[in-house]
């Protein structure tokens, strides 16, 4: 018998329906700038014998959440999972990000690779999906995700991560046949992957797209938007007699809003490059708006993080459809109190907006709460 929910108003928002408040969580927020992470991620060894053991990758899920009244908890593991799965050798250089032993370099190499098992080359995350789902008992959803086929194909013919992609752009512009036929590939094993996801235990879904936006616009149409269509077409999107809402976040996408808005996803993500007003206006009426803080202000005061979290708050105004969120990952070296500011600041703030008789959208009177919590840094609870 499944648990029900006691918190599931980021699924609410993300369908655009009622909520009390608007629903906040953080991209990365399971990882590096958490000390008790740290303390995990040594008794792990290396960062894939951590995402491989589902009892570890599961604490590491649940940390945030003991410290923050965050709304929804994010499946700790890598984009990267399906290339490993693949066979590419993936591998971590201290100070270089992933590499891969075999790179994909030409039509023979898409050739011998195959669409990865979810339950025996990626069992190992379904297994992560279980325990989690089993140890959250009902508090938040769970989020599962993927990286989008065309940014994993960055990481698999560059052989890592790049600054330039001049791989896979010149793949892209020489042979072309073989960039599509890794990414058709790529999409297939992204389906059945996220759809095993649901299957363990996922309640919703993202889809990172973090390097389309170093394309030309025709190329984003041809070899990142399409195949997160295709993607998106192939998703189970009801479980447990629930809908399984789909998030698509382009970094630097913000001149293409309407084309991902169309694909069928529910919400689609905002980096901090775009005012969610604009946003919202483009594309509000069609699906729901997940972002956009510069995770960077989490380096400044309390009463500017109260600030900026109001002025996005005002931006969306007062209809439902809104999760806030970074515009990217939270940076590795923030205050833990300031973490814990921005979380509370965005729950207290928000529930003017949720207000029918909230007339006067103004924000000027907005200040930081007074109620906000104070976080012992050393436990990880209120004082």
């Amino acid at each position: 018998m499944m648990i029900k929910l006691k918190n599931n108003c980021y699924l609410r928002a993300l369908l655009k329906e009622s909520v009390e408040y608007t629903p906040v969580w953080m991209m990365r927020q399971a990882g590096r700038y958490l000390p008790e992470y740290k303390a995990i991620r040594a008794e792990a060894g290396d960062f894939m014998s951590l995402c491989k053991n589902a009892e570890l990758a599961c604490e590491v899920t649940l940390q945030p959440l003991r410290r923050f009244n965050l709304d929804a908890a994010i499946l700790f593991s890598d984009i990267l999972t399906i290339p490993d799965a693949m066979g590419l050798g993936l591998y971590f250089k201290t100070g270089e990000g992933p590499k891969f032993e075999r790179p994909i370099t030409c039509k023979a190499d898409v050739d011998k690779i195959g669409i990865p098992d979810p339950e025996d080359a990626l069992q190992y995350v379904m297994n992560t999906v279980r325990t989690i789902r089993k140890n959250l008992e009902g508090q938040v959803p769970l989020i599962g995700f993927s990286g989008s086929p065309w940014t994993l194909a960055t990481y698999m013919v560059e052989g890592g991560s790049s600054k330039a992609f001049t791989k896979i752009k010149k793949m892209m512009y020489t042979d072309s046949q073989t960039l599509h036929l890794l990414l058709d590939k790529l999409a297939d094993s992204v389906i059945e992957y996220l759809n095993a996801q649901i299957k363990a235990g996922a309640q919703a879904l993202i889809v990172f797209d973090t390097w389309g936006g170093v394309l030309t616009p025709r190329g984003y149409n041809d070899l990142s938007l399409q195949y997160m269509h295709k993607i998106i077409d192939g998703l189970t999107r009801e479980n447990e007699g629930h809908c399984v809402p789909v998030t698509l976040f382009t970094k630097n996408g913000s001149m293409w809003l309407e084309k991902i808005a169309a694909t069928g996803c529910d919400g689609v993500g905002l980096d901090w490059t775009i005012d969610i007003a604009e946003a919202k206006c483009r594309i509000g009426d069609k699906v729901a708006l997940q972002g956009n803080m510069d995770p960077s202000i989490l380096y400044a005061s309390p009463e500017l993080i109260c600030q900026e979290v109001g002025t996005i708050l005002e931006g969306f105004g007062t209809d439902n459809g809104h999760v806030f969120n970074l515009g990217h990952g939270i940076h590795l070296d923030v205050s833990l109190e300031n973490v814990g500011v921005f979380v509370d600041a965005v729950h207290e703030l928000s529930r003017p907006y949720h207000k029918r008789s909230y007339a006067d959208s103004s924000m000027d009177r907005m200040c930081c709460p007074s109620n906000l919590r104070d976080y012992n840094t050393q436990t990880g609870k209120p004082t």
